[in-house]
């Protein structure tokens, strides 16, 4: 491994990616600790304390505490991620952006740039939500969150915000082009990593005050690497579809007659299904906090953190952007088409439309077990933390609260870092990252990071 780790300095263009990617990201960091102006930082302390095991402590994960602290990246890359989901939505159902999208590189510039203007009008609509709702919070001892309300604190908080996302936004989009991995996956994952250590002092400092036990810590710990190992695992799963190449001479040279194969990943979307989930639930979040009607407020409520309904639609939101973003990064039109282009046939299949309907047909069983896996794992800390909320499910809520235990119900109180959501990303981001930078040193003739310099196949094959 040192050896490896030299070798990726040892190379001067690679050097400066890895470089310019950790200063960016310190950057990120270091804009994380400085305070939006005109809250009482001592009180939002005491807040978020409180907050802790509810939708605040999830969407404050992806921020990377910012939140929690009241930070001009309080945001995050969040607004970023639902304007992308729009964009891609409204791709499938409006004909001009679907000509856009296949026009090229011309056409994905004219994407990306309604995709930060989109941006820009989602923070502004969010950061206008938090203000309202810090105005009329206050922290657990009685203090104001806010010891100046009024529209003066309002337009500043907006405009800090939308200003910080923004930056963000274009920090993950250099990284993107300049650094190595992709930078808006790497802004979540630093923000999920950074609380790693403190974590793990927390829970030793809990152990040693008695609050919990070795056994306890011990069985966590098996658990989660069992997690992990489970998230690998179902990462690099695959199905193999052979492909038969027939002869054909070219020339004086004959070129095919091999046999290969297509890979169809089980979990073709990554982690991104479920950022896309949890981007989509933070927004009702904003504009509860931002519109007082008592509507909204009960449906605000309904899909609070822990509830049966946004337990519900957290797991269809899951699987229907796993077989959402599948279809838009995977055509089995073009990939039939390609094949037939070339002489490849699967064997069995005719060439054309049958392979293509075979694809198809194999690829969404396979993506319907990833989505359903990608689900579970990421409902999770739900079940560890605030447990399942039966109680307000309408007619038999009263008679399952008591029937079912009360660490179902209940949650076993374990640490939000614990959970799922975090170790996806933080597994799924890491193994596209470490293949990123492994396919750059094979390309300069350097072992791979793996033993004996054996590739290490990442999410994508």
């Amino acid at each position: 491994m040192i050896e490896s780790l030299r070798n990726i300095f040892a190379i001067p263009e690679l050097r400066k990616r890895v470089i310019f990617t950790f200063l960016l990201l310190a950057v990120y960091r270091l804009g994380a600790f400085i305070p939006t102006p005109g809250v009482d930082p001592v009180a939002i302390a005491e807040f978020t304390n409180q907050a802790k095991g509810t939708i605040l402590g999830f969407l404050n994960l992806f921020s990377g505490g910012a939140l929690g602290r009241m930070t001009i990246f309080a945001l995050g890359i969040m607004p970023y991620i639902s304007a992308s989901i729009i964009l891609q939505l409204l791709t499938v159902v409006w004909p001009y952006l679907e000509k856009l999208s296949k026009e090229g590189e011309l056409g994905r510039k004219k994407i990306t740039q309604w995709t930060r203007y989109g941006t820009v009008v989602l923070s502004i609509i969010q950061s206008l939500g938090i203000s309202f709702f810090l105005e009329k919070s206050s922290a657990p001892g009685g203090a104001p969150l806010v010891p100046s309300p009024g529209w003066g604190f309002r337009l500043l908080t907006v405009l800090t915000l939308t200003t910080g996302t923004a930056f963000v936004m274009w920090l993950g989009e250099q990284i993107t082009e300049r650094g190595v991995g992709n930078g808006i996956s790497l802004i979540i994952f630093a923000g999920i990593v950074v609380g790693l250590p403190a974590a793990i002092l927390n829970t030793l400092e809990d152990v040693r005050l008695g609050s919990m036990s070795i056994i306890t810590l011990l069985l966590f710990v098996i658990f989660a690497v069992v997690v992990v190992a489970a998230i690998v695992l179902m990462e690099r799963a695959q199905r193999r579809i052979p492909v038969q190449y027939a002869k054909r001479v070219v020339g004086r040279r004959m070129y095919g007659g091999q046999s290969t194969y297509l890979p169809l990943r089980l979990n073709t979307g990554g982690v991104i299904p479920v950022i896309f989930a949890a981007s989509i639930l933070s927004f009702p979040q904003s504009l509860g906090a931002m519109i007082q009607h008592p509507v909204l407020q009960s449906i605000t409520r309904a899909i609070s953190w822990g509830e049966p309904l946004y337990n519900l639609i957290y797991f269809v939101s899951i699987v229907f952007f796993c077989y959402f973003y599948t279809s838009i990064i995977f055509n089995p039109q073009d990939t039939a088409d390609n094949m037939r282009k070339y002489g490849g046939f699967i064997p069995g299949i005719r060439p054309g439309q049958r392979t293509a309907d075979f694809i198809d047909m194999v690829l969404t069983r396979i993506t319907l077990v990833g989505a359903i896996y990608l689900a579970l794992v990421a409902i999770l800390p739900e079940i560890l933390i605030t447990g399942f909320k039966v109680a307000t499910i309408p007619l038999i809520g009263g008679t399952l609260d008591a029937m079912l235990p009360r660490w179902f119900t209940e949650g076993l109180g374990v640490k939000f870092y614990f959970g799922g959501t975090s170790l996806l990303i933080v597994v799924g981001v890491a193994m596209d990252t470490v293949s990123q930078v492994e396919a750059q040193m094979v390309m300069r003739h350097y072992d791979g990071l793996g033993p004996r310099g054996r590739r290490i196949r990442g999410r994508r094959g």
